[in-house]
């Protein structure tokens, strides 16, 4: 049956599904919704890395814990991520050489 004769309303596919709010988001660890956790040996090391999550701006619940070893584990890995590593943009056939010799790429090293 043809959809001119039909009576009812015609659903149209909604939208909503691609718009608005990111309901889906992740929460970035050392944001104040999830703070890193971090365990330091002494008060002093506390102070240290307290100034240093300053700089950097994290959030990090510390704990003073002299009987087990450091665990800063997390806080290495936030402020030692790897660069992500980027290309110089190849030159196209017409753009000048780039040995200097003012002939064009493709008539040059091309």
């Amino acid at each position: 049956m043809s959809k001119f004769y039909y009576k009812g309303r015609i659903e149209k596919k909604p939208k909503y599904e691609s718009f608005g709010y990111n309901t889906k988001r992740e929460v970035k660890l050392g944001s104040e919704e999830k703070p890193l956790t971090l365990r330091v040996a002494s008060e002093a090391r506390q102070v240290e890395i307290e100034a240093l999550l300053k700089q950097h701006q994290l959030f990090a619940n510390i704990e003073v814990d002299a009987s087990q070893p450091e665990a800063i584990d997390e806080l290495d890995a936030m402020l030692n991520k790897p660069q992500t590593t980027t290309f110089d943009k190849t030159p196209g056939r017409n753009d000048p050489c780039s040995c200097g010799s003012g002939k064009k790429y493709k008539k040059c090293c091309g």
